[in-house]
């Protein structure tokens, strides 16, 4: 039997896309097991996900394939599930990994995490949910041009805080994927190319005061705010209330604002802002995920 915990993930960071993600402290916790029965055994899971379609399955089976793992049945079970799905925070990244890592588990192999990350982005298609949520902490991801992916880790200074904004409503990634124009003009890329490189400096430094133009984007979030019900009061109130930035959590709908760790003021005004104008958005405080995904000891 294996326990395993994974990280909520944020990717984009503004001009990040499809390149940044950072690791937060939402979670979800899985357990697997090996039965002497033939079949698969789902707990915690709904049942229109009880196959071998199940995004947890299929990671867990591509390692068993890979080292030609012989079992007869397969216990999956969703202890925990914080993360909330479909709302751009990593819910189908976090089933990946742990599925992977799991599969390794239970197997008495030793978790290497770079073969964790090529699995994962054989699954997933790309590494800037993955990534971070296998290593924690702000990633900065790359596919190379023979489709492997690279990655490097960045150390971000302390003094901030993420606080979600999760609207009560989902929003598909193929929908969130599908309003995006086929070009993009040659400005906008300069304009995010520049933002992307101010941003990683500012986390790295401290420079904080920096946030707010540093997360500014012209590939996707203009597009894709279109489809969230309330986006621009709550980005404007967002600003208006101090926050360092505020940007669209992978494909959305959730808001990710970035606060002085210190200010115990934003979330009490941005809750009483939401509750006054009856807008169904729920508010997670959260910090930085430094540890990633991993085997819960003495389970």
């Amino acid at each position: 039997m294996s326990r395993v915990i994974v990280p909520a993930t944020s990717a984009n960071l503004g001009p990040g896309f499809d390149s940044l993600g950072i690791s937060l402290s939402i979670y979800n916790e899985y357990e697997f097991s090996l039965k002497d029965e033939n079949g698969l055994f789902f707990e915690g899971v709904e049942e229109e996900f009880q196959n071998e379609d199940n995004i947890i399955y299929m990671a867990i089976k591509k390692v068993f394939d890979k080292y030609n793992f012989k079992f007869k049945g397969l216990g999956i079970k969703i202890i925990r599930q914080d993360i909330p799905i479909s709302r751009g925070l990593g819910s189908s990244s976090s089933c990946i990994v742990a599925g992977l890592i799991g599969a390794f588990a239970l197997m008495g192999k030793e978790i290497n995490k770079d073969e964790i990350l090529s699995l994962a982005v054989d699954i997933e298609g790309h590494p800037d949910n993955v990534c971070p949520a296998i290593f924690g902490g702000l990633v900065s991801t790359v596919m190379t041009e023979s489709n492997k992916p690279l990655y490097n880790c960045i150390e971000i200074k302390e003094g901030i805080k993420f606080i979600a904004l999760v609207p009560r409503v989902k929003l598909l990634t193929e929908k969130a994927r599908a309003i995006l124009p086929k070009e993009i003009p040659f400005k906008d890329c300069v304009y995010n190319i520049g933002r992307a490189a101010l941003l990683i400096s500012a986390f790295s430094n401290g420079k904080y005061s920096l946030l707010r133009e540093a997360t500014k984007d012209r590939i996707h979030e203009q597009y894709r705010s279109r489809l969230i019900e309330n986006f621009d009061e709550i980005y404007n109130k967002v600003i208006e209330l101090g926050a360092f930035a505020c940007f669209l959590s992978g494909a959305g709908p959730t808001l990710m604002s970035i606060v002085d760790k210190n200010d115990l003021s934003f979330v009490n005004e941005i809750s009483k802002f939401i509750k006054e104008n009856n807008f169904n958005w729920d508010i997670k405080e959260l910090m930085i995920d430094k540890n990633g995904a991993k085997i819960l000891k003495g389970e």
